[in-house]
């Protein structure tokens, strides 16, 4: 006779966590949140459109005062950034986990390395792992000249620009954005992150000030890349289609990559921009490979352990570097100082970029412990970085070389197209390789834009949550900026535009060294009624005190098992394990 048992019956309800203990916006404050940043973009547009000359020239005016006089402040940021990652991972505060003491990582260490990679620096390393080593080769300072010139040093300044410390400052803005969020259970945006350490009267005038420009330069940041993008992937095209690059063209571009981003963004992290940056992670590894392989393997292995060498050894000098020769001096124009043209140009896009970028790390890291998380965020993203550009950039010196400065001249003309030049030069997989870098360019600025749009829609909404309509909303409205800059105005209009946003990193600097400050205040502060606050946010049973508004938890919860049919005596039935949450 069959035998029949019943079970434990379960019904999932859902419960959200952390559960919110932030501040709950004045109707007024919110108002100003919401209408004022599209008002001053707006604003922008039109300045720079109708007088393309003057912003310009204003523009070029600020860099300068900012290069001559502040470049000391950009350095002293970034070893401040470092420095705190460094205590992080070294003191005792390093064993607290995001999420509380119970949290467990959302996403497996694949998918996490690839979206956080692909939101902080997949495109920008695209763009220059071919650009910077060629345009420094002749001239850069701090590493001594070799053999082969200065060479060596172009390859260690790109290591040093793209890798440890880049990743250090946006980590450092992450973890404070993670911790404020995930423990304290704030809204994960920089006004509940920053205002707790100032006086009582001011904060409510400064959250709505720190709100204003994350949001202003995260939607400038992403139209202006967008308009960049479009260049690089028409010029992607033109490599083995033979299609001009056109306005058309570049309509055409933003359409197709904004609509595949608002896909990704309406499917949300785990359905739209995991995936895409996991295929995004497959598509480097081929790539670098495939350089590697079929390129000058000798010479690749020969100058990345020379240069990995060079980088450990001039660490340090680069990192203190402020070209004091023009420090305080009434510079004529910011291209006078090396720094304004690298260094200081790189770290304020870092800057600009870290409310997205930070914001979308901060909110896909929940359950690891900050130790880990300070070590994925730097140390790992670093090395991914220093092995591209090992690979590609020494492909570019090497085949520059065999070209009579072929390479040198293309990027001279088009810096878009250094890494498609180069690609071309490879034997047997070159064309291919031209197909998948050109898919690269599109995938890694959509998880881009889809992770710029989910960090916006955060600052603009928390603490409710927004909707999968809300984001492609915000998608179609950051496109619509990219499609105007260059329909009316053209590649100059984009590039005045964005080295305007970036120019607007040396305010946003002081708001983030203030919010270190606080992390810090909180870190060394905590006491056994913070660690209990902390497991209160994060309790998921729906009779804990408190609201949430993040992370749906599903949560068992048992109800009156079945009455059983024919049970044998003495067989009666043993209830499931309830799920743990």
């Amino acid at each position: 006779m069959k035998k029949s048992h019943a079970s434990a019956a379960a019904a999932t309800e859902a419960v959200t966590v952390p559960r919110f203990r932030g501040r709950h916006l004045p109707a007024l404050d919110r108002l100003v949140i919401t209408v004022l940043p599209p008002l001053l973009i707006i604003a922008v547009l039109v300045v720079v459109t109708m007088d393309p000359g003057g912003a310009a020239e204003a523009i070029s005016t600020a860099r300068t005062f900012v290069t001559g006089n502040f470049t000391w402040l950009f350095i002293l940021y970034s070893l401040v950034a470092v420095a705190v990652c460094v205590w992080l991972v070294v003191s005792r505060v390093g064993s607290i986990r995001l999420g509380g003491p119970d949290a467990r990582p959302e996403h497996g260490k694949f998918a996490w390395y690839s979206m956080l990679f692909a939101c902080g620096q997949g495109i920008g390393l695209i763009f220059w792992s071919v650009a910077e080593p060629i345009l420094l080769r002749d001239d850069n300072p701090v590493v001594p000249a070799g053999q082969d010139g200065a060479a060596e040093g172009a390859m260690v300044w790109s290591y040093f620009h793209w890798g440890l410390t880049a990743w250090a400052m946006y980590c450092v803005v992450a973890v404070c954005l993670a911790y404020s969020h995930h423990n304290l259970g704030k809204t994960l945006t920089f006004r509940e992150a920053t205002v707790d350490i100032l006086p009582k009267w001011s904060q409510r005038g400064a959250g709505v000030v720190v709100e204003l420009l994350a949001i202003i330069a995260t939607v400038l940041g992403l139209a202006t890349s967008f308009g960049f993008a479009a260049m690089q992937f028409s010029s992607g095209l033109a490599s083995f289609t033979g299609l001009s690059p056109s306005s058309g063209v570049w309509l055409l571009v933003i359409l197709g990559l904004g609509g595949l981003t608002a896909v990704s963004a309406f499917f949300g992290i785990n359905k739209g921009m995991k995936r895409i940056s996991e295929l995004n992670s497959v598509l480097s590894i081929v790539l670098l490979v495939a350089v590697f392989v079929f390129g000058p393997t000798i010479f690749l292995i020969s100058n990345i352990t020379q240069t990995f060498g060079s980088f450990f050894t001039n660490f340090l000098p680069m990192s203190f570097w402020t070209d004091a020769g023009t420090a305080g001096q009434d510079i004529a124009t910011w291209q006078d100082s090396w720094n304004g043209w690298w260094t200081v140009f790189i770290w304020c896009w870092v800057i600009a970029f870290s409310p997205f970028v930070a914001g979308f790390i901060a909110r896909i890291s929940r359950g690891r412990t900050i130790r880990e998380f300070v070590i994925g965020v730097t140390v790992v993203p670093s090395l991914i970085v220093m092995a591209w550009i090992g690979v590609i950039g020494s492909a570019a010196l090497h085949y520059d070389d065999r070209s009579d400065r072929g390479i040198s001249a293309a990027v001279a003309a088009d810096t878009s197209s250094g890494l498609f030049v180069m690609l071309e030069s490879v034997p047997v997989v070159g064309s291919l390789l031209l197909v998948v870098a050109t898919v690269l360019v599109a995938t890694y600025y959509v998880t881009s834009l889809d992770s710029g749009a989910h960090a916006l829609a955060e600052f603009v909404s928390a603490p409710r949550r927004a909707g999968p309509l809300f984001r492609v909303v915000l998608v179609a409205s950051i496109a619509a900026v990219a499609v105007t800059l260059l329909t009316l105005g053209g590649t100059a209009v984009v590039d005045t535009v964005q080295t305007g946003t970036i120019i607007g990193a040396f305010p946003f600097s002081f708001v983030i060294l203030l919010m270190i400050a606080n992390l810090v205040r909180r870190l060394l502060t905590r006491t056994p009624e913070t660690e209990r606050l902390e497991r209160e946010v994060n309790d998921p049973s729906p009779d804990a005190p408190g609201g949430g508004d993040a992370t749906v938890v599903e949560r068992a919860v048992p109800q009156p098992p079945a009455r059983p049919a024919a049970v044998p005596a003495g067989r009666e039935p043993v209830p499931d394990a309830l799920a743990r949450p």
